[in-house]
Protein backbone atom coordinates (compact mmCIF):
# COMPACT_ATOMS: atom_id res chain seq x y z
CA UNK A 1 0.00 0.00 0.00
CA UNK A 2 2.90 2.30 1.24
CA UNK A 3 4.51 1.72 -2.44
CA UNK A 4 1.18 2.08 -4.22
CA UNK A 5 1.54 6.07 -2.41
CA UNK A 6 4.80 7.08 -2.95
CA UNK A 7 4.08 5.73 -6.92
CA UNK A 8 1.03 8.48 -7.02
CA UNK A 9 2.98 10.59 -5.36
CA UNK A 10 5.86 10.94 -7.77
CA UNK A 11 3.35 10.94 -10.67
CA UNK A 12 1.50 13.91 -9.26
CA UNK A 13 4.80 15.77 -8.66
CA UNK A 14 6.33 15.59 -11.93
CA UNK A 15 3.39 16.58 -13.84
CA UNK A 16 3.52 19.73 -15.86
CA UNK A 17 0.34 21.24 -14.46
CA UNK A 18 1.72 20.98 -10.90
CA UNK A 19 5.24 22.50 -11.07
CA UNK A 20 4.00 25.40 -13.35
CA UNK A 21 1.05 26.26 -11.06
CA UNK A 22 3.56 27.06 -8.41
CA UNK A 23 5.70 28.65 -10.77
CA UNK A 24 2.94 30.87 -11.75
CA UNK A 25 2.14 32.11 -8.28
CA UNK A 26 5.90 32.60 -7.93
CA UNK A 27 6.32 34.52 -11.25
CA UNK A 28 3.13 36.89 -10.13
CA UNK A 29 4.75 37.58 -6.59
CA UNK A 30 7.76 38.52 -8.37
CA UNK A 31 6.28 40.76 -10.95
CA UNK A 32 4.28 42.22 -8.16
CA UNK A 33 7.23 42.98 -5.65
CA UNK A 34 9.56 44.45 -9.07
CA UNK A 35 6.75 46.64 -9.55
CA UNK A 36 6.50 47.95 -6.11
CA UNK A 37 9.79 48.80 -6.27
CA UNK A 38 9.60 50.61 -9.56
CA UNK A 39 6.85 52.31 -7.83
CA UNK A 40 8.47 53.59 -5.00
CA UNK A 41 12.17 54.22 -6.18
CA UNK A 42 10.98 55.96 -9.88
CA UNK A 43 7.42 56.60 -10.27
CA UNK A 44 6.39 58.48 -6.77
CA UNK A 45 9.26 60.78 -6.16
CA UNK A 46 8.86 61.98 -9.93
CA UNK A 47 5.17 62.57 -9.80
CA UNK A 48 6.69 64.75 -6.27
CA UNK A 49 8.73 66.48 -8.41
CA UNK A 50 6.45 67.23 -11.42
CA UNK A 51 3.73 68.64 -8.94
CA UNK A 52 6.40 71.29 -7.41
CA UNK A 53 7.34 72.05 -10.77
CA UNK A 54 3.71 72.51 -11.41
CA UNK A 55 3.96 74.64 -8.63
CA UNK A 56 6.06 76.90 -9.56
CA UNK A 57 5.18 77.40 -12.84
CA UNK A 58 1.56 78.38 -11.76
CA UNK A 59 3.08 81.18 -9.03
CA UNK A 60 4.95 82.94 -12.05
CA UNK A 61 3.91 86.67 -11.83
CA UNK A 62 4.82 89.91 -13.61
CA UNK A 63 7.80 90.99 -12.63
CA UNK A 64 9.71 88.08 -11.50
CA UNK A 65 13.09 87.17 -12.76
CA UNK A 66 13.09 83.97 -14.42
CA UNK A 67 15.36 81.56 -16.54
CA UNK A 68 13.23 79.83 -19.72
CA UNK A 69 16.10 78.06 -22.17
CA UNK A 70 18.72 79.42 -20.84
CA UNK A 71 17.91 82.81 -21.24
CA UNK A 72 17.48 85.28 -18.38
CA UNK A 73 14.43 87.82 -18.05
CA UNK A 74 11.65 89.70 -16.22
CA UNK A 75 8.12 88.54 -16.65
CA UNK A 76 6.46 91.13 -18.34
CA UNK A 77 2.98 89.20 -19.23
CA UNK A 78 1.54 85.96 -18.07
CA UNK A 79 -0.56 84.21 -20.29
CA UNK A 80 -2.58 80.64 -20.35
CA UNK A 81 0.42 79.05 -21.86
CA UNK A 82 2.99 81.59 -22.64
CA UNK A 83 5.42 83.94 -20.88
CA UNK A 84 6.38 87.12 -22.05
CA UNK A 85 9.71 88.03 -21.00
CA UNK A 86 11.59 91.07 -21.33
CA UNK A 87 15.50 90.01 -21.59
CA UNK A 88 17.05 93.33 -22.41
CA UNK A 89 15.98 97.18 -22.74
CA UNK A 90 12.82 97.42 -24.91
CA UNK A 91 13.75 93.58 -26.11
CA UNK A 92 10.46 91.26 -25.38
CA UNK A 93 10.43 87.94 -26.54
CA UNK A 94 7.29 85.01 -25.79
CA UNK A 95 7.90 81.77 -24.00
CA UNK A 96 6.54 78.63 -23.45
CA UNK A 97 5.65 78.42 -19.43
CA UNK A 98 7.24 74.92 -20.19
CA UNK A 99 10.66 76.13 -21.02
CA UNK A 100 10.96 77.77 -17.37
CA UNK A 101 13.85 76.47 -15.89
CA UNK A 102 13.92 78.30 -12.39
CA UNK A 103 12.09 81.51 -10.74
CA UNK A 104 13.80 83.73 -8.76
Amino acid sequence: MNESVEVVNQITQNTPGATQQGSMWGMIIYCGIIIGILYFFMIRPNKKRMAEYQKMLDSIKVGNRVMAAGIYGTVKKVNEKTIELEIAKGVVIEVNKNAVASVE
